[in-house]
Protein backbone atom coordinates (compact mmCIF):
# COMPACT_ATOMS: atom_id res chain seq x y z
CA UNK A 1 0.00 0.00 0.00
CA UNK A 2 2.93 2.36 0.63
CA UNK A 3 4.23 1.67 -2.88
CA UNK A 4 0.77 2.12 -4.38
CA UNK A 5 0.27 5.35 -2.41
CA UNK A 6 3.57 6.77 -3.61
CA UNK A 7 2.74 5.83 -7.20
CA UNK A 8 -0.72 7.44 -7.08
CA UNK A 9 0.59 10.59 -5.38
CA UNK A 10 3.38 10.86 -7.96
CA UNK A 11 0.90 10.39 -10.82
CA UNK A 12 -1.71 12.87 -9.53
CA UNK A 13 0.98 15.32 -8.46
CA UNK A 14 2.58 15.16 -11.90
CA UNK A 15 -0.77 15.75 -13.61
CA UNK A 16 -1.54 18.80 -11.47
CA UNK A 17 1.98 20.22 -11.79
CA UNK A 18 1.68 19.87 -15.57
CA UNK A 19 -1.77 21.51 -15.40
CA UNK A 20 -0.40 24.41 -13.34
CA UNK A 21 2.52 24.97 -15.72
CA UNK A 22 0.13 24.84 -18.66
CA UNK A 23 -2.19 27.36 -16.97
CA UNK A 24 0.70 29.72 -16.18
CA UNK A 25 2.11 29.47 -19.70
CA UNK A 26 -1.28 30.04 -21.33
CA UNK A 27 -2.15 33.10 -19.23
CA UNK A 28 1.31 34.60 -19.74
CA UNK A 29 1.06 34.25 -23.54
CA UNK A 30 -2.50 35.56 -23.53
CA UNK A 31 -1.44 38.57 -21.45
CA UNK A 32 1.37 39.27 -23.89
CA UNK A 33 -1.13 39.28 -26.76
CA UNK A 34 -3.75 41.52 -25.18
CA UNK A 35 -1.17 43.99 -23.89
CA UNK A 36 -0.47 44.90 -27.52
CA UNK A 37 -3.93 46.55 -27.77
CA UNK A 38 -4.60 50.00 -26.38
CA UNK A 39 -1.26 51.69 -26.91
CA UNK A 40 -2.97 54.31 -29.11
CA UNK A 41 -6.62 54.29 -28.00
CA UNK A 42 -9.14 55.10 -30.69
CA UNK A 43 -7.07 53.85 -33.64
CA UNK A 44 -8.09 50.86 -35.74
CA UNK A 45 -8.12 47.72 -33.61
CA UNK A 46 -6.59 45.44 -36.25
CA UNK A 47 -3.77 47.86 -36.91
CA UNK A 48 -2.35 47.56 -33.42
CA UNK A 49 -3.29 43.97 -32.72
CA UNK A 50 -0.69 41.25 -32.22
CA UNK A 51 -1.79 38.69 -34.79
CA UNK A 52 -1.05 35.71 -32.57
CA UNK A 53 1.70 33.56 -31.16
CA UNK A 54 3.32 30.29 -32.15
CA UNK A 55 2.28 28.45 -29.02
CA UNK A 56 4.47 26.74 -26.47
CA UNK A 57 5.42 23.32 -25.22
CA UNK A 58 2.39 23.24 -22.91
CA UNK A 59 -0.22 24.85 -25.13
CA UNK A 60 -1.58 25.37 -28.63
CA UNK A 61 -0.95 28.53 -30.65
CA UNK A 62 -3.26 31.44 -29.83
CA UNK A 63 -4.94 33.72 -32.32
CA UNK A 64 -7.14 36.78 -32.41
CA UNK A 65 -10.24 34.83 -31.35
CA UNK A 66 -8.55 33.73 -28.12
CA UNK A 67 -7.57 37.29 -27.30
CA UNK A 68 -11.04 38.67 -28.13
CA UNK A 69 -12.55 36.10 -25.75
CA UNK A 70 -10.21 37.17 -22.93
CA UNK A 71 -11.48 39.38 -20.11
CA UNK A 72 -9.09 42.24 -19.49
CA UNK A 73 -8.78 45.99 -19.17
CA UNK A 74 -6.06 48.53 -19.92
CA UNK A 75 -5.16 51.81 -18.27
CA UNK A 76 -2.80 54.31 -19.89
CA UNK A 77 -0.75 56.58 -17.60
CA UNK A 78 1.25 59.68 -18.40
CA UNK A 79 4.83 60.14 -17.28
CA UNK A 80 3.43 61.94 -14.18
CA UNK A 81 1.28 58.84 -13.44
CA UNK A 82 -1.91 60.60 -14.38
CA UNK A 83 -4.60 58.46 -16.03
CA UNK A 84 -4.99 59.30 -19.70
CA UNK A 85 -7.33 56.56 -20.84
CA UNK A 86 -9.10 53.53 -19.40
CA UNK A 87 -10.53 50.74 -21.56
CA UNK A 88 -12.92 48.33 -19.79
CA UNK A 89 -14.84 47.31 -22.91
CA UNK A 90 -13.45 43.77 -22.74
CA UNK A 91 -14.59 43.05 -19.18
CA UNK A 92 -17.94 43.54 -17.47
CA UNK A 93 -17.11 42.57 -13.90
CA UNK A 94 -14.77 45.55 -13.33
CA UNK A 95 -15.94 49.16 -13.45
CA UNK A 96 -13.80 52.00 -14.71
CA UNK A 97 -13.17 53.30 -11.19
CA UNK A 98 -12.16 49.84 -9.99
CA UNK A 99 -9.87 49.46 -12.97
CA UNK A 100 -8.22 52.81 -12.27
CA UNK A 101 -7.68 51.93 -8.61
CA UNK A 102 -6.21 48.51 -9.42
CA UNK A 103 -3.94 49.93 -12.12
CA UNK A 104 -2.72 52.69 -9.78
CA UNK A 105 -1.85 50.07 -7.15
CA UNK A 106 -0.07 47.92 -9.72
CA UNK A 107 1.90 50.89 -11.03
CA UNK A 108 3.48 51.24 -7.57
CA UNK A 109 4.83 47.68 -7.73
CA UNK A 110 8.46 47.15 -8.63
CA UNK A 111 7.71 44.15 -10.81
CA UNK A 112 6.58 44.72 -14.42
CA UNK A 113 4.55 41.52 -14.43
CA UNK A 114 2.90 39.44 -11.73
CA UNK A 115 -0.35 38.49 -9.98
CA UNK A 116 -2.99 40.70 -8.41
CA UNK A 117 -5.54 38.44 -6.72
CA UNK A 118 -7.25 36.50 -9.50
CA UNK A 119 -5.73 38.85 -12.07
CA UNK A 120 -2.42 38.80 -13.90
CA UNK A 121 -0.90 42.12 -14.92
CA UNK A 122 1.75 43.49 -17.22
CA UNK A 123 3.26 46.99 -17.26
CA UNK A 124 4.93 48.23 -20.44
CA UNK A 125 6.26 51.53 -21.72
CA UNK A 126 3.89 53.79 -23.64
CA UNK A 127 4.59 56.85 -25.85
CA UNK A 128 5.93 60.03 -24.19
CA UNK A 129 7.39 58.14 -21.20
CA UNK A 130 4.00 56.89 -20.13
CA UNK A 131 3.02 53.47 -18.88
CA UNK A 132 0.38 51.05 -20.09
CA UNK A 133 -1.05 48.68 -17.49
CA UNK A 134 -2.83 45.60 -18.85
CA UNK A 135 -4.75 43.46 -16.36
CA UNK A 136 -6.07 40.02 -17.37
CA UNK A 137 -8.85 38.30 -15.43
CA UNK A 138 -7.66 34.69 -14.76
CA UNK A 139 -10.61 33.67 -12.59
CA UNK A 140 -11.91 31.15 -15.11
CA UNK A 141 -8.50 29.53 -15.59
CA UNK A 142 -7.93 29.40 -11.82
CA UNK A 143 -11.37 27.84 -11.34
CA UNK A 144 -10.58 25.22 -13.99
CA UNK A 145 -7.25 24.46 -12.33
CA UNK A 146 -8.81 23.90 -8.92
CA UNK A 147 -11.60 21.85 -10.44
CA UNK A 148 -9.05 19.48 -11.95
CA UNK A 149 -7.15 19.45 -8.64
CA UNK A 150 -10.31 18.65 -6.65
CA UNK A 151 -11.45 15.91 -9.05
CA UNK A 152 -7.99 14.31 -9.11
CA UNK A 153 -7.76 14.33 -5.31
CA UNK A 154 -11.21 12.75 -4.96
CA UNK A 155 -10.32 10.16 -7.62
CA UNK A 156 -7.05 9.46 -5.78
CA UNK A 157 -8.86 8.85 -2.49
CA UNK A 158 -11.42 6.57 -4.17
CA UNK A 159 -8.74 4.58 -6.03
CA UNK A 160 -6.64 4.30 -2.89
CA UNK A 161 -9.65 3.01 -0.96
CA UNK A 162 -10.43 0.45 -3.67
CA UNK A 163 -6.83 -0.76 -3.69
CA UNK A 164 -6.84 -1.01 0.12
CA UNK A 165 -9.99 -3.11 -0.03
CA UNK A 166 -8.45 -5.39 -2.66
CA UNK A 167 -5.26 -5.76 -0.64
CA UNK A 168 -7.19 -6.55 2.56
CA UNK A 169 -9.34 -9.14 0.80
CA UNK A 170 -6.59 -10.82 -1.23
CA UNK A 171 -3.35 -10.37 0.71
CA UNK A 172 -4.02 -13.15 3.20
CA UNK A 173 -4.91 -15.53 0.40
CA UNK A 174 -1.79 -14.55 -1.57
CA UNK A 175 0.58 -14.76 1.41
CA UNK A 176 -0.96 -17.88 2.95
CA UNK A 177 1.15 -20.42 0.95
CA UNK A 178 4.36 -18.54 1.81
CA UNK A 179 3.39 -18.30 5.47
CA UNK A 180 2.57 -22.02 5.56
CA UNK A 181 5.90 -22.86 3.92
CA UNK A 182 7.83 -20.80 6.47
CA UNK A 183 5.87 -22.39 9.30
CA UNK A 184 6.61 -25.87 7.93
CA UNK A 185 10.32 -25.06 7.76
CA UNK A 186 10.33 -23.90 11.38
CA UNK A 187 8.38 -26.98 12.44
CA UNK A 188 10.76 -29.23 10.50
CA UNK A 189 13.81 -27.83 12.31
CA UNK A 190 12.10 -28.27 15.67
CA UNK A 191 10.92 -31.81 14.95
CA UNK A 192 14.23 -32.86 13.36
CA UNK A 193 16.16 -31.46 16.32
CA UNK A 194 14.15 -33.47 18.81
CA UNK A 195 14.31 -36.62 16.67
CA UNK A 196 18.10 -36.36 16.24
CA UNK A 197 18.67 -36.07 19.99
CA UNK A 198 17.79 -39.75 20.55
CA UNK A 199 20.20 -41.31 18.00
CA UNK A 200 22.96 -38.92 19.15
CA UNK A 201 22.49 -40.10 22.74
CA UNK A 202 22.59 -43.74 21.58
CA UNK A 203 25.76 -43.11 19.54
CA UNK A 204 27.47 -41.54 22.55
CA UNK A 205 26.34 -44.42 24.80
CA UNK A 206 27.67 -47.02 22.34
CA UNK A 207 30.93 -45.10 22.05
CA UNK A 208 31.29 -45.19 25.82
CA UNK A 209 30.62 -48.93 25.77
CA UNK A 210 33.22 -49.53 23.04
CA UNK A 211 35.81 -47.52 24.94
CA UNK A 212 34.96 -49.42 28.14
CA UNK A 213 35.71 -52.75 26.45
CA UNK A 214 38.44 -51.83 23.97
CA UNK A 215 39.83 -48.60 25.33
CA UNK A 216 39.85 -45.18 23.64
CA UNK A 217 40.98 -45.19 20.00
CA UNK A 218 41.31 -42.40 17.46
CA UNK A 219 38.11 -43.66 15.80
CA UNK A 220 36.07 -43.62 19.00
CA UNK A 221 37.52 -40.20 19.83
CA UNK A 222 36.47 -38.86 16.43
CA UNK A 223 32.98 -40.34 16.85
CA UNK A 224 32.60 -38.68 20.25
CA UNK A 225 33.90 -35.30 18.96
CA UNK A 226 31.68 -35.17 15.90
CA UNK A 227 28.64 -36.42 17.83
CA UNK A 228 29.06 -33.65 20.39
CA UNK A 229 29.57 -31.18 17.56
CA UNK A 230 26.32 -32.27 15.89
CA UNK A 231 24.53 -32.09 19.24
CA UNK A 232 25.73 -28.52 19.78
CA UNK A 233 24.65 -27.54 16.28
CA UNK A 234 21.16 -28.96 16.77
CA UNK A 235 20.90 -27.16 20.11
CA UNK A 236 21.70 -23.84 18.42
CA UNK A 237 19.24 -24.53 15.61
CA UNK A 238 16.52 -25.31 18.14
CA UNK A 239 17.31 -22.08 19.98
CA UNK A 240 16.97 -20.10 16.74
CA UNK A 241 13.76 -21.91 15.88
CA UNK A 242 12.22 -21.11 19.27
CA UNK A 243 13.14 -17.43 18.90
CA UNK A 244 11.66 -17.30 15.40
CA UNK A 245 8.40 -18.77 16.65
CA UNK A 246 8.01 -16.37 19.58
CA UNK A 247 9.08 -12.72 19.89
CA UNK A 248 7.92 -12.47 23.52
CA UNK A 249 9.94 -13.89 26.39
CA UNK A 250 9.46 -13.67 30.17
CA UNK A 251 11.43 -10.72 31.55
CA UNK A 252 12.60 -9.54 34.94
CA UNK A 253 14.95 -6.91 36.30
CA UNK A 254 18.41 -8.15 37.26
CA UNK A 255 21.94 -6.91 37.85
CA UNK A 256 23.50 -7.03 34.38
CA UNK A 257 26.94 -6.04 35.69
CA UNK A 258 27.09 -9.03 38.00
CA UNK A 259 25.71 -11.38 35.32
CA UNK A 260 28.21 -10.13 32.73
CA UNK A 261 31.14 -10.43 35.10
CA UNK A 262 30.32 -13.94 36.29
CA UNK A 263 29.63 -15.21 32.75
CA UNK A 264 32.71 -13.60 31.17
CA UNK A 265 34.98 -14.73 34.03
CA UNK A 266 34.23 -18.37 33.21
CA UNK A 267 36.16 -17.96 29.95
CA UNK A 268 39.33 -16.52 31.48
CA UNK A 269 40.80 -19.95 32.25
CA UNK A 270 40.05 -21.53 28.82
CA UNK A 271 41.59 -18.44 27.18
CA UNK A 272 44.69 -18.68 29.39
CA UNK A 273 45.18 -22.32 28.39
CA UNK A 274 45.42 -21.12 24.76
CA UNK A 275 47.90 -18.40 25.72
CA UNK A 276 45.32 -15.63 25.29
CA UNK A 277 45.08 -12.73 27.74
CA UNK A 278 41.60 -11.64 28.87
CA UNK A 279 40.62 -8.23 30.30
CA UNK A 280 37.25 -7.02 31.59
CA UNK A 281 36.02 -3.45 31.96
CA UNK A 282 32.62 -3.51 33.65
CA UNK A 283 30.61 -0.60 35.03
CA UNK A 284 29.06 -1.61 38.34
CA UNK A 285 25.38 -1.69 39.29
CA UNK A 286 23.85 -1.64 35.80
CA UNK A 287 20.26 -2.85 36.04
CA UNK A 288 18.49 -4.35 33.03
CA UNK A 289 14.99 -5.68 32.41
CA UNK A 290 15.00 -8.68 30.11
CA UNK A 291 15.27 -12.44 29.94
CA UNK A 292 18.24 -13.35 32.11
CA UNK A 293 18.82 -16.77 30.55
CA UNK A 294 18.92 -15.27 27.06
CA UNK A 295 21.34 -12.54 28.14
CA UNK A 296 23.62 -15.16 29.72
CA UNK A 297 23.48 -17.12 26.46
CA UNK A 298 24.30 -13.92 24.53
CA UNK A 299 27.39 -13.22 26.67
CA UNK A 300 28.41 -16.87 26.43
CA UNK A 301 28.22 -16.84 22.62
CA UNK A 302 30.30 -13.65 22.36
CA UNK A 303 32.98 -14.84 24.80
CA UNK A 304 33.05 -18.37 23.36
CA UNK A 305 33.57 -16.98 19.84
CA UNK A 306 36.35 -14.71 21.07
CA UNK A 307 38.16 -17.59 22.82
CA UNK A 308 37.75 -19.97 19.85
CA UNK A 309 39.05 -17.63 17.19
CA UNK A 310 41.84 -15.78 19.04
CA UNK A 311 45.23 -17.27 18.30
CA UNK A 312 47.94 -17.80 20.92
CA UNK A 313 49.43 -14.53 22.11
CA UNK A 314 46.23 -12.62 21.33
CA UNK A 315 44.01 -10.58 23.61
CA UNK A 316 40.31 -10.47 24.50
CA UNK A 317 38.60 -7.42 26.04
CA UNK A 318 35.08 -7.62 27.44
CA UNK A 319 33.39 -4.27 28.21
CA UNK A 320 30.06 -3.27 29.73
CA UNK A 321 29.12 0.40 30.01
CA UNK A 322 26.09 2.66 30.43
CA UNK A 323 25.87 5.41 27.80
CA UNK A 324 22.95 7.82 28.10
CA UNK A 325 19.85 5.60 27.88
CA UNK A 326 21.67 2.68 26.27
CA UNK A 327 23.65 -0.21 27.71
CA UNK A 328 26.66 -1.01 25.53
CA UNK A 329 28.26 -4.45 25.57
CA UNK A 330 31.48 -4.89 23.59
CA UNK A 331 33.69 -7.96 23.14
CA UNK A 332 36.97 -7.35 21.25
CA UNK A 333 39.51 -9.96 20.27
CA UNK A 334 42.59 -10.23 18.10
CA UNK A 335 41.53 -11.39 14.64
CA UNK A 336 42.75 -10.75 11.07
CA UNK A 337 40.85 -7.99 9.29
CA UNK A 338 37.84 -9.24 7.31
CA UNK A 339 35.71 -7.61 4.65
CA UNK A 340 31.98 -7.17 5.30
CA UNK A 341 32.04 -8.06 9.03
CA UNK A 342 28.23 -7.74 9.15
CA UNK A 343 28.03 -11.06 7.23
CA UNK A 344 29.21 -12.77 10.43
CA UNK A 345 25.58 -12.68 11.58
CA UNK A 346 24.40 -14.71 8.58
CA UNK A 347 23.61 -18.31 9.43
CA UNK A 348 26.44 -20.72 8.61
CA UNK A 349 28.64 -17.88 7.32
CA UNK A 350 32.34 -18.44 8.04
CA UNK A 351 35.03 -15.81 7.55
CA UNK A 352 37.64 -18.60 7.63
CA UNK A 353 36.14 -22.04 7.02
CA UNK A 354 39.30 -23.93 7.93
CA UNK A 355 39.70 -22.08 11.21
CA UNK A 356 36.03 -22.55 12.07
CA UNK A 357 36.25 -26.30 11.54
CA UNK A 358 39.48 -26.54 13.53
CA UNK A 359 37.99 -24.71 16.49
CA UNK A 360 34.69 -26.58 16.44
CA UNK A 361 32.52 -23.64 15.34
CA UNK A 362 29.17 -24.01 13.62
CA UNK A 363 28.90 -20.63 11.90
CA UNK A 364 25.62 -20.05 13.71
CA UNK A 365 26.57 -18.64 17.12
CA UNK A 366 26.36 -14.97 16.14
CA UNK A 367 23.00 -15.64 14.47
CA UNK A 368 21.75 -16.81 17.86
CA UNK A 369 23.25 -13.68 19.47
CA UNK A 370 21.52 -11.48 16.90
CA UNK A 371 18.15 -13.17 17.52
CA UNK A 372 18.50 -12.60 21.27
CA UNK A 373 19.37 -8.93 20.79
CA UNK A 374 16.45 -8.39 18.41
CA UNK A 375 14.00 -9.93 20.89
CA UNK A 376 15.25 -7.38 23.44
CA UNK A 377 14.75 -4.52 20.92
CA UNK A 378 18.48 -3.84 20.70
CA UNK A 379 21.10 -3.73 17.98
CA UNK A 380 24.23 -5.79 17.36
CA UNK A 381 27.01 -4.80 14.97
CA UNK A 382 30.46 -6.04 14.01
CA UNK A 383 33.57 -3.95 13.32
CA UNK A 384 36.87 -5.17 11.90
CA UNK A 385 39.70 -2.66 12.25
CA UNK A 386 43.30 -3.66 11.60
CA UNK A 387 43.81 -6.90 13.55
CA UNK A 388 40.90 -6.49 15.92
CA UNK A 389 37.30 -7.72 15.67
CA UNK A 390 34.63 -6.06 17.83
CA UNK A 391 31.08 -7.24 18.44
CA UNK A 392 29.02 -4.35 19.84
CA UNK A 393 25.60 -4.82 21.45
CA UNK A 394 23.33 -1.91 22.38
CA UNK A 395 20.39 -2.66 24.65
Amino acid sequence: MVAISLLIVALVGGINIFNFISYSDETSRLLTMVSGEGENPGENFDKNWNKGDKGGFFGRPMGKDDAMAARYFTVLFSSEKNIIHTNVSNISSVSEDEANKMAADILNYTSFTGDYGNFKYKVKDAPKNGKLVTVLDCGRQISNFFTVLFISVIATIICWGIMLLIVVLLSKRAILPIAKNIEKQKQFVTNAGHEIKTPLAIILANTDALELHNGETKWSKNIRTQTKRLGGLMQNLLTLSRMDESTEVPVCEFDLSETFESTASAFIEPAALKGVMTETDITKDIKFTGNKENIIQLITVLMDNAVKYTEEGGKITAELRKRDKNIVMRVKNTFPKIENPEKLFDRFYRADDARTQKNGGYGIGLSVAQAIVQIHKGTITAQSIDNELSIIVKL
